[in-house]
Parts: structure tokens; C-alpha cells; sequence
């Protein structure tokens, strides 16, 4: 199962809104077998899988361990349930049962139908955590939400003209893109786009750019801005109007439930899950409403004796490492 973890980790960027999904087919002892979902719209993990076997008539006396639930509704590919079914394998292992409603326990009982012997619950916690963005948005309706920040070893995270380069090093910065890549969105308020003129893509890492999300609820950025000259694709959250110009898109929110209001948008867009890099009064309204699932700070050994502080968190420390000489701490809510 641990293999199958691994592989599915390689999927990361490319399969969203479907999860990251591992498939190792076991006979005698020995792999035989072995694939992941690579990208969405492609075929499925155990197809892949299966499709690696060169004598498949060993398939009948063999084992499959897949991190989810087999599929057993008709989508971009046909159920993966059924080909496994075809195939009469003799057993199937599962890390998490599929919490979407189109899936819900009925691969599972297409499986024993067939008189397929299945075993769930196999690193359960391991797997909720591999698809931690697509269980809460299937589950809370909403995309997982990360905040980031590179804060001083005083506490700011950035001077008080608001110039915040460069605080980490060039390694975290370089972790930081590798992190877009895998997520669907990224997020940034007003500030930090007019002060840092971010392009808030993928540069420094190979994968997909994230959708680009800026908080502008007055409409003040000026139209010089990466984000709005580069042509990539720009969602601008807004209290005054919904049009799309050339490669942005303007939304109009409420004002009394904005957060909200962009998290379900999000959640229609079938946008996963969101990277928020700031500034500190945007990550700290998400922090304030509560509405937050991981968060990942490194702290620099530099000072800046005063400036703009640092959102203040309370959360449980999950993981504290060093980058080079700076300190990543990854929290998560209590």
C-alpha cells in the first residue's frame, strides 16, 4: 500500500478535481504490476495498472492494493470497478472508501458481488491525508485552504512600505513554486499584488501554473500588473461587478460574506484547493473566520526591528524542518 501511496503522489498537479490514486497488483509475493492516475480525463490508476501485467491470466490469483475505492460510474473512463470484475482478480485492498456520492461503497459492492474478497481501512489515515483536498471538498464543499508565509526572526513579514523581498532564501522560494504547481488556485490580496506585482505562476519548478485569484473588493489595482498584462487566466474578486475582460474575470461578492462567497465560487469552479501567499490582512481574515487547513510559514534568521507583522496562528505543529537557514514549520487546525 506504501507503493501504491508513492505512486499516486506523481499524479500531483495533473489530476484534479479527481484524487491522487496508486494501484500495486501483488501475485505470489511478488509485483506484477503497477500504475497511477497520471492526468485527469486519462485512464484511471488500476487500468494503468493492469494494463502493465504481461501475463494477465496471473490476474486471477493475484492481489490489487489501491489507495481508493474503485470507480463504478461511467466518467471521462469507464468504472474501474468493472475491469477489475472482468478480470476476476482474487482480491482487493483499499486504503479509503470514496466519500463522492457517485462512488459511495458501490464499487466496493460491485467487488464482493463477484465474489472478489475486499479488505478496507489498510493506512486509512495515510491515505485521508494523500487526498486531504479532494475528501474536503467532496466532504466540507469547499477547497482546501493553505496559508504561506516567509515571516523574520522578529516576527514581520514585510517592512512598512510593505516590501517584503526577499525574506526567505532561495531554496524555500524555490520549495514555494514547487507547491503552486500543486495546487489549483493561488491567492493574493490587493496589497500584495500592487507592492510585489507577482506573476504567481509556476517558474522555478516543472508543472501546471495555478489559477490566479486576487482580493481587490474596490477595484484600486491598476492595469499595469502582471496579472493583468501576462494573458494568463485571473479571477478578480470584487464588490461592483462580473464580467470577463480579455484573461481576467471579474466576480462580484458580498461584502458581509465575502470569504464565503469565494469559497463556494471556488467550490462551482470545482477549483480543489488554494494557496494563499498573502498579504498579512488576507491571510489573517482567513485566519479570523477560522476558514484555513494548513498552514506553512518559514521564518528567516533575518530582522527587520519593525515593519507589517506576521498573521499569529494557533494550530498543532505538524512538521518543523530546515531549508538551507531557514526554518519551515507546517501547521494544521486543532
Amino acid at each position: 500500500m506504501q507503493r501504491a501511496f508513492d505512486l499516486a503522489l506523481n499524479g500531483a498537479g495533473y489530476v484534479s478535481p479527481n484524487p491522487l490514486v496508486g494501484c500495486v497488483i501483488v501475485h505470489k509475493g511478488t509485483i506484477i504490476g503497477e500504475g497511477y492516475h497520471k492526468k485527469f480525463g486519462e485512464a484511471h490508476a488500476e487500468v494503468n495498472a493492469v494494463n502493465s501485467v504481461g501475463d494477465k491470466s496471473l490476474l486471477r490469483e493475484s492481489t490489487v492494493y489501491v489507495t481508493l475505492e474503485p470507480c463504478s460510474h461511467f466518467g471521462k473512463t469507464p468504472p474501474c470497478a468493472d475491469l477489475l470484475v472482468r478480470h476476476e482478480v482474487r482480491k482487493v485492498v483499499i486504503a479509503n472508501v470514496d466519500s463522492n456520492p457517485l462512488v459511495g461503497g458501490k464499487g466496493i459492492a460491485r467487488l464482493k458481488a463477484a465474489s472478489i474478497e475486499v479488505v478496507t481501512g489498510v493506512m486509512e489515515g495515510e491515505g485521508r491525508n494523500l487526498n486531504k483536498r479532494f475528501f474536503t471538498f467532496i466532504e466540507q464543499k469547499r477547497p482546501y485552504i493553505i496559508l504561506k508565509w516567509a515571516q523574520t526572526s522578529d516576527g514581520f513579514i514585510a517592512r512598512s512600505d510593505f516590501d517584503s523581498k526577499w525574506i526567505s532564501n532561495d531554496l524555500s522560494r524555490q520549495l514555494v513554486h514547487r507547491w503552486r504547481a500543486e495546487e489549483a488556485a493561488i491567492l493574493v490580496g490587493k496589497n500584495t499584488a500592487l507592492y510585489d506585482d507577482p506573476q504567481l505562476n509556476v517558474r522555478h519548478w516543472t508543472g501546471p501554473d495555478p489559477v490566479r485569484l486576487i482580493l481587490d473588493r474596490n477595484l484600486s489595482l491598476p492595469s499595469h500588473l502582471k496579472i493583468f498584462t501576462d494573458q494568463r487566466r485571473t479571477i478578480v474578486y470584487n464588490l461592483h461587478k462580473t464580467v470577463s475582460e480579455g484573461n481576467v474575470e471579474y466576480v462580484k461578492l458580498d461584502n458581509d460574506s465575502f470569504i464565503q462567497g469565494l469559497l463556494q465560487n471556488l467550490y462551482e469552479r470545482g477549483l480543489q484547493s488554494v494557496i494563499i501567499e498573502g498579504g498579512s490582512k488576507t491571510l489573517s481574515e482567513f485566519i479570523e473566520t477560522n476558514l484555513w487547513d494548513e498552514v506553512r510559514v518559514f521564518t528567516s534568521p533575518t530582522r527587520f526591528g519593525s515593519g507589517i507583522a506576521a498573521p499569529k496562528i494557533s494550530g498543532r505543529i505538524v512538521s518543523e524542518e530546515n531549508i538551507d537557514t531557514d526554518v519551515l514549520r507546517t501547521y494544521q487546525r486543532s
